[in-house]
């Protein structure tokens, strides 16, 4: 598996693993950190070509994550994909986190057991009751320094 990090070509394959309009996963990659996950049959070390801009293929993503620094904390805005990718990108922030010294929190909603797992094996820990998302409670994981 290889993380990198999202283009805007790769609109269309976060909104088909989000289930969300393209045009806010576009956004989404201008506005924030974001990281992909694709099939380890891709060389990261080939050299770049035009090809590689014009769009990734859905098939070919595992997963992705959003994550922005605010004050001292690392806040993970979105995160999705196949459990070993959410625990692969989840690592991208907590290392980020950890050479500035800021703690790192991801907010869970039910049925998002991928994400709960990853960041259990990551050692994050619960931290109480997050916000409500479209009605849906949340679960906040907090990773302190």
């Amino acid at each position: 598996m290889n993380v990198r990090d999202a283009l805007e070509a790769d609109a269309d394959a976060l909104a088909a693993i989000a289930d969300s309009p393209t045009d806010v996963m576009r956004n989404l990659v201008h506005d924030r950190t974001v990281r992909v996950a694709e099939d380890g049959s891709h060389d990261p070390n080939v050299d770049v070509s035009s090809s590689q801009y014009d769009g990734s293929d859905p098939e070919d993503l595992l997963g992705f994550i959003s994550f922005d620094a605010r004050e001292e904390t690392v806040h993970v805005t979105q995160v999705d994909g196949t459990a070993d990718a959410c625990k692969q990108l989840l690592a991208e922030p907590v290392r980020f986190a950890d050479r500035e010294s800021m703690a790192v929190e991801v907010l869970v909603t039910s049925g998002q057991d991928t994400v709960a797992d990853a960041a259990a094996d990551l050692g994050f820990e619960r931290h109480g009751r997050g916000p409500r998302f479209e009605g849906e409670p949340t679960v906040r994981f907090r990773l302190e320094p």
